[in-house]
């Protein structure tokens, strides 16, 4: 017959070994809970996925979207997360500015000084070379920079569209959508905001591939950096929370402008590669008088007519009823001169984004700026997070993802957030202690 004493260690034992078995059980569910949530850090690389049999794919690869529910796109929900109009510099999400400051510090961005524009193309301070080394504007055609894309590999013609989507647009997507023939759209995002319509029809109804042509159509060069930043970082923020969390991988500036700091600003803190074209058909210009339908035919006949080496990139819009005809007449050639028509973004037989295959393939999670998960992403202290930002809300979730409803959470169990961060070992070693525990107590009880 055991002793009172003996009872009471009896039971103190039994009490440590239930506290550990819990304890450890709740570590370990918070260890699981870490790594199915880890963010990405890096920038992807040019090919985003790894073969289909690679076991990266069950770790990360999610079917469709990234794992996030977002708003839905032309709800007032979604709307109410994107500016109405020039984006505030002063109110962008800290991640991108901490993405840009971090760049800037790494020496990625240059220092020289915005151009200035009157209403002709952007000059640059007395001095500056636009053409040199230093800056070389795409506006004055310098080619220096290897990164950005004038022309298509040989043989190929490569398809896009500027200055949507637009309430004209659903006559080119219907035409489209008839031949069966993809194509890259260079979306501004406050068009995107205005034309949710047309923008769903582009993505989902013809699953082409969606690319980014800045919040508000502006000289890109005449604009500091962190106006930059708004441009592209918005149009991002809305395409990616538009199409189940896609990040684009091309961008175009308006008016073809664009220098070395604002290409390093697209690439260093989005991901962005730069898009320029190699023919211009002016088309942009018909509803005002500068240039007509013969002309366009006859440039464009010459065109396809001609050489194959390079390949071609004819800037085009869907920005009227004019200009999308003349793509459509235009076509037939295209296609009876043997040329490979293809979408712009797929000329380089890749991704057209940097976190998916295409428009119904899987995402990989990954934030608007590249950088920023290295830090605590939350708005800038002159605002509150928009709606829209992929900013951490204190749920837990992107501030443009929603929670569902009727099911588990996305957020992480709070237990993460309270409890030390156990390894493995350690977990074990408070099991072993538990079982010693047990063992000594029985062990003194059967002597006395």
């Amino acid at each position: 017959m055991s002793s009172p004493l003996q009872r009471r260690l009896f039971a103190f034992a039994a009490f440590a070994c239930l506290f550990s078995s819990v304890y450890s059980a709740i570590i370990a569910q918070t260890i699981h809970d870490d790594h199915d949530h880890a963010a990405l850090n890096k920038r992807l690389p040019s090919t985003w996925y790894q073969a289909d049999d690679h076991p990266a794919h069950k770790l990360f690869k999610r079917a469709g979207t990234d794992g996030q529910v977002y708003a839905q796109v032309g709800s007032p929900t979604w709307a109410a997360g994107y500016p109405q109009s020039t984006p505030d510099p002063s109110k962008l999400p800290q991640a991108w500015v901490d993405a840009l400051n971090a760049a800037t510090a790494a020496g990625k961005i240059p220092g020289f000084a915005p151009s200035t524009s009157t209403g002709g193309n952007p000059t640059y301070p007395q001095g500056m070379d636009p053409n040199g080394d230093q800056i070389c504007s795409t506006t004055y055609k310098c080619r220096k920079n290897p990164e950005n894309i004038y022309d298509a590999p040989d043989g190929l013609l490569g398809v896009s569209f500027d200055d949507g989507p637009l309430p004209t647009s659903d006559k080119l997507y219907d035409f489209l959508k008839g031949n069966n023939q993809p194509a890259t759209h260079f979306f501004i995002g406050l068009n995107i905001l205005y034309n949710y319509k047309q923008f769903d029809r582009a993505f989902n109804e013809l699953q082409d591939d969606i690319a980014v042509h800045t919040w508000t159509h502006p000289y890109m060069t005449t604009l500091d950096n962190m106006a930059v930043l708004g441009q592209l970082g918005w149009t991002m923020e809305i395409i990616h929370n538009s199409t189940g969390g896609r990040l684009p991988k091309y961008w175009r500036p308006p008016y073809g402008d664009s220098d070395n700091r604002v290409n390093a600003i697209a690439r260093e803190v989005f991901g962005l590669t730069t898009v320029i074209w190699n023919q211009d058909t002016e088309d942009w210009s018909l509803t005002t008088g500068g240039t007509t339908p013969q002309k366009i035919n006859a440039s464009m006949t010459k065109w396809l007519t001609g050489p194959k080496q390079p390949g071609l990139v004819i800037l085009e819009h869907e920005l009227s009823d004019q200009s999308v005809q003349a793509f459509i007449d235009a076509y037939p050639v295209m296609k009876s001169n043997g040329w490979n028509v293809v979408s712009v973004a797929r000329m380089d037989g890749q991704a057209p984004y940097q976190n998916s295959p295409d428009s119904t393939g899987d995402v990989v999670p990954q934030e608007v700026a590249l950088l920023a998960n290295n830090g605590t992403s939350s708005s800038s202290s002159s605002s509150t997070t928009p709606s829209g930002t992929s900013s951490t809300s204190s749920s837990g979730l992107p501030s443009g993802a929603i929670a569902p409803t009727g099911g588990a959470s996305l957020q992480h169990n709070s237990a993460a957030t309270t409890l030390p961060h156990l390894a493995n070992w350690q977990v074990q070693a408070l099991l072993v202690t538990c079982l010693v525990t047990m063992l000594s107590t029985v062990v003194m009880i059967s002597r006395s």
